[in-house]
């Protein structure tokens, strides 16, 4: 409808298919990397999680192209079946001949192991492909298992690629699973893109689609394309639908940009009347959300972060309020049974909001036993490590967080101003913050509407670490890392004569890294640390109920 008006050859924010339109982020290439990984190694199984429209299909289609000639490809798009059913579909994917009305699994089977058999004999490799992975039953996954059973002395006849939404990661934890989600040789998890890669990928597609350079720049200019990432989060599939209905408004409009008012109906007509809150932080709430949130993005008055450095703009003067909010937030139930609001998460008036990083430490601090009141403006870490703890700054969301799992403070912009806080417990869809030196049940979806993901938590590290653990160091912290890597692998642990870091020793913690959704560089740091203590179940202050 709106091609001719601003001189383009097709439709750019297409949410189909197109090679053309391909996009590879950061995140995009390091997923891919890890299936590339996982195809490669000994085999067993493959798994990439994220949210709808993250790009997990992109990924998948770009791993294809790179997969030799020799290599025979499965495709399941549609999990929700039966063993029988599922064998039968990979049976019809490879053109494996079976007795027609056939309803035993043992048939399929053998035809299935047959002909990995003949492949193998034939320089060939099988590859099977699950989509939507979270809804395959726990039954199917055991037969799934089952069927990688077949090997030879190096490696397994068949490699399974599992593409799943986040909830997946959930299930493979159940205990019922464990002997399944041992077999995962590579796994990643792809997040939205960042700010800078969503610019970059507006762009690109408008360029595809006809569009030069400096009239893609001049039809969204950057002011909107901040807003335009918070609204989407950084989810391809999301950007495009908002960029499509705001291209209509600007045509509807007869206007050149995209401009804020614009982008907020793109955003009531996508989202509906009453938007859901940003989908970058993709984390449903249920039913009750508040508004609050939802005003604060799709309001002008929201603060983003500016890609192009260390610090924070504000964006937009108007508030959040100036929105009609009539919906209750999440609450819980009180002793009487009655439901009880969750608390605000605005600074408290009586004090002075320089004195919030060192309350924020000090309510940190208080989970770790430790009674101190750090000096106005001292430095979080430089402060923890005089009480001989470590910390790690890094960037995230909440999810991040969820598996961290160490109370950690974040800093808030809020009414044209930012405060630290200390986020103390995760409960769900509610947080546990303290805040101007009050510890408050805050809703997970108001804290993500006025926070960067810029967060700072604290650990204690092991005897003998001295830093970053690199392969091929000698270095004494070895001695432990091995021993505390055997207790969670749940074998004997044999006593070494030296403490190199050795290729054997860097093969298991990269196998570890990639059990825990972090990155496989065999570099022991702060994050790999961190789950580490996790794993053993260190006695450190945890976020969630389950780690306390």
């Amino acid at each position: 409808m709106y091609l001719d008006y601003f001189g383009l050859q097709e439709a750019p924010f297409s949410i189909a298919p197109d090679p053309r339109y391909l996009f590879m982020s950061e995140h995009h290439r390091e997923a891919l990397a890890h299936l590339v990984y996982g195809i490669r190694s000994e085999g067993g199984f493959v798994l990439l999680t994220g949210e709808v429209g993250t790009g997990k299909t992109t990924v998948c289609r770009c791993l294809l192209e790179q997969l030799p000639d020799d290599c025979e490809v499965a495709f399941v798009l549609n999990p929700k079946v039966t063993s029988r059913e599922l064998l039968a579909t990979i049976c019809d994917e490879l053109e494996i001949a079976y007795p027609e009305g056939n309803q035993s699994v043992k048939v399929f089977v053998d035809r299935i192991n047959a002909y990995l058999l003949a492949n193998h004999a034939a320089g060939r490799r099988t590859v099977v492909i699950i989509d939507e992975a979270q809804n395959l039953s726990v039954s199917v996954l055991e037969q799934l298992r089952l069927l990688t059973n077949l090997e030879t002395n190096r490696e397994k006849l068949l490699q399974i690629i599992l593409l799943g939404q986040p909830e997946f990661r959930d299930i493979l934890a159940r205990q019922e699973l464990r002997q399944f989600s041992q077999r995962i040789t590579a796994r990643y998890h792809l997040r939205p893109l960042a700010y800078e890669e969503m610019v970059s990928y507006v762009h690109h597609r408008l360029q595809v689609a006809g569009l030069a350079r400096a009239a893609s720049t001049d039809l969204f200019p950057r002011s909107v394309l901040r807003r335009l990432h918070g609204l989407s989060g950084g989810v391809p599939r999301m950007v495009n639908l908002l960029c499509d209905r705001a291209l209509l408004g600007v045509f509807a409009k007869e206007q050149r940009r995209v401009t804020p008012a614009i982008l907020r109906q793109a955003a009531r007509e996508v989202f509906g009347e009453r938007p859901a809150r940003p989908v970058a932080l993709l984390r449903w709430v249920g039913v009750g959300v508040t508004a609050v949130a939802v005003a604060a993005v799709v309001a002008a008055g929201v603060y983003f972060y500016d890609g192009g450095g260390e610090g924070v703009q504000v964006l937009a003067a108007q508030s959040a309020s100036d929105e009609a909010v009539d919906e209750a937030p999440p609450g819980e139930a009180n002793e009487a049974g009655e439901a009880r609001a969750l608390d605000d998460l605005s600074w408290p008036g009586s004090v002075a909001p320089d004195l919030s990083g060192a309350l924020a430490l000090q309510g940190l601090l208080a989970r770790w036993d430790m009674d101190v009141m750090p000096s106005a403006g001292a430095d979080p870490c430089a402060f923890v490590q005089e009480l001989g703890l470590r910390c790690l700054r890094d960037r995230g969301n909440f999810r991040t967080l969820e598996v961290l799992d160490r109370p950690a403070l974040l800093r808030i912009y809020r009414d044209e101003h930012s405060y630290e806080v200390a986020l103390v417990g995760l409960d769900g869809d509610r947080a546990s913050l303290v805040v101007g030196g009050e510890e408050r049940q805050v809703a997970v979806a108001d804290i993500e509407a006025h926070w960067l993901g810029e967060f700072t938590l604290v650990f204690r590290e092991p005897p003998d670490y001295s830093g970053n653990l690199h392969p091929g160091a000698r270095d004494p912290f070895v001695l432990w890392l091995d021993q505390r890597l055997a207790e969670i692998d749940g074998r004997d642990w044999e006593p070494r004569t030296r403490p190199d870091y050795d290729e054997r020793l860097v093969q298991e913690v990269r196998r570890f890294q990639l059990s825990r959704g972090l990155q496989p560089d065999g570099i022991v740091g702060s994050k790999t640390l961190i789950q580490l203590g996790n794993a053993l179940g260190s006695a450190e202050p945890r976020l969630s109920k389950a780690g306390s």
